[in-house]
């Protein structure tokens, strides 16, 4: 254990709100690690609910990692398929998993805990059965969150000694590899096998980040949306089928335009598409269009990167035209445990970027010449927040 000491900061670097501020909280804190109010609010009739779900939390925090195995466990044996055709005993489900009926059941059990899946009672021999909990259901109704759970194997072996990776000790990542842009070099000279594992992966995520985007934003009173980094063109896709009349652009580098080339014409919006290939790091952006998305890209890059393309994307847009940007917002009560704790320690693996607050992503806008940005409600702030800013007009 370090023997470090913390230097206390001067009592007059502080405001007075700022001290009593603090004297409150540390009253509040020297309050619920007594171990006598903790049992008190424990037994008292009114403080008994909120002491079982501070408890509860506590201890999720310790065993999130285990959860998360459990899910990881139920996907790799594709369990929520397998269920949702009808429910099936301990053994059906032990032989299709090729585990023994005892192990079956622990991991049967686990899942059912977390609301994976559900005990359904007995069969008419006896034997325990199994169907879909509600968060199963719901899992299997998006195919990119299999993808995503699988994913993260990688993301868990990086975090597998999370000050390592905090001091920069951890060496080369999992993560690092797997997005190729993230290292050194020039990222147009990326092939297509480089840039296929996760440009797949980020088709298959974007169903909804893409609904909630459009739901809050009209896209239809625009003429031509540019989205860079767009990847396969998902949600140009997406947004093509809101507004028939909007023509299209995606800018990305060279080896992802060329997957989403068919992908269009299997759309029949060959027509409707500009498919522009290279580096927002080097080359300039395309010009002509009115509305330009960012869809889950400021963050995955450092402050100077997205500066200077904001910059870019200022130069071309027309005058009056809007930029959105969306992506977990750091700092929001209701997208906090995804910004600043998923995303924080997720894009430190990674290797670069940040999530970053509204304010600051507002000011960052105002330097590279837009107006009025603002924040945009979304259905769904845990995956997508929302922030638009305009070009002013000639």
């Amino acid at each position: 254990m370090s023997t470090a000491r913390l230097v206390p900061e001067p009592a007059a670097s502080l405001s007075i709100w700022s001290r009593l501020t603090d004297q409150a909280y540390g009253l509040r804190d020297r309050i619920l690690a007594n171990q006598r109010f903790q049992i008190m609010a424990a037994r008292f009739p009114l403080t008994r609910g909120v002491s079982a779900r501070r408890a509860r939390a506590c201890f999720d925090l310790c065993a999130g990692f285990v959860y998360s195995q459990v899910l990881f466990a139920c996907v790799k044996l594709d369990l929520f398929e397998l269920l949702a055709r009808k429910p099936r005993t301990v053994a059906e489900i032990a032989q299709h998993a090729k585990l023994t009926d005892e192990a079956t059941l622990r991991l049967l059990r686990a899942a059912a805990s977390l609301d994976l899946l559900q005990a359904r009672g007995k069969d008419q021999s006896g034997a325990d059965r199994f169907g879909l909990g509600q968060t199963g259901a719901a899992m299997r109704a998006n195919p990119g969150v299999k993808a995503m759970i699988e994913h993260h194997s990688m993301f868990y072996a990086d975090m597998a000694d999370p000050l390592a990776l905090l001091r920069g000790e951890a060496g080369a990542t999992k993560l690092s590899s797997y997005w190729p842009y993230a290292g050194g070099g020039d990222p147009a000279s990326l092939a297509a096998g480089d840039v296929a594992p996760y440009t797949d992966l980020m088709a298959t995520s974007q169903q909804f980040v893409a609904t909630d985007v459009l739901d809050a934003y009209d896209v239809s009173r625009h003429r031509r949306l540019m989205d860079v980094g767009g990847g396969d063109g998902s949600f140009l896709r997406s947004a093509a089928a809101r507004a028939p009349e909007l023509a299209l652009t995606l800018f990305d580098l060279p080896a992802v335009v060329e997957t989403a080339r068919p992908r269009f014409a299997a759309a029949g919006l060959a027509g409707r598409v500009s498919l522009v290939g290279g580096s927002f790091s080097h080359d300039p952006l395309p010009r002509g269009a009115d509305l330009a998305t960012l869809v889950r890209i400021a963050h995955d890059h450092g402050d100077d990167t997205v500066q200077a393309l904001l910059a870019a994307i200022f130069a071309a847009l027309e005058p009056g035209g809007t930029l959105l940007i969306a992506e977990p917002l750091a700092g929001d009560a209701d997208s906090a445990p995804m910004a600043d704790a998923y995303f924080g320690f997720y894009l430190l693996a990674m290797g670069k970027g940040r999530a970053r607050k509204p304010a600051e992503l507002m000011a960052m806008l105002i330097r590279a010449g837009f107006v009025e940005p603002r924040q945009i409600a979304t259905p769904r702030p845990l995956l997508s927040g929302l922030i638009q800013a305009r070009k002013p007009g000639i």
